[in-house]
């Protein structure tokens, strides 16, 4: 079971969201912090990224670095859920072609939670590119 602690920081519109290990993002709805629905986002983009990294490397791929771009479109009438979403993959090193895109579309369909609960409602689309990154 998942366990999260929420709690005002500052003012009645900001809070501090941490896991029982001492973690913690900031949400709100002014501005100097994350909105709820960015968190979703991220969580999307941060859950699908560790299974592409794990299934690259399992599948003997070079991977250096990755970067996740990830917009949402909200339904304009509440509850303004997400209606689609566009995740853009930027893989950094030696990655055969058909390998990233059988590692984005595994993780996507089937290894991230957090996306198989947003395709109840939205439509996830993929795309991705690779670079050679010089360390």
């Amino acid at each position: 079971m998942s366990k999260i602690h929420l709690k005002t920081n500052g003012s009645l519109n900001t809070y501090t969201c941490s896991n029982p290990d001492g973690n913690s993002i900031d949400i709100g709805n002014e501005g100097k912090t994350v909105r709820p629905l960015e968190s979703v986002l991220m969580a999307m983009a941060g859950c699908s990224t560790i299974d592409v990294v794990m299934i690259l490397e399992k599948m003997k791929q070079s991977i250096v670095d990755i970067e996740v771009i990830v917009e949402g479109k909200r339904a304009e009438d509440h509850p303004k859920v997400y209606t689609s979403i566009t995740a853009h993959y930027i893989l950094y090193g030696d990655i055969k072609e058909k390998k990233a895109e059988q590692a984005i579309q595994l993780s996507v369909d089937k290894y991230c939670s957090v996306a198989k609960m947003l395709d109840k409602t939205a439509h996830i689309s993929t795309s991705f590119e690779i670079q050679n990154k010089i360390s």
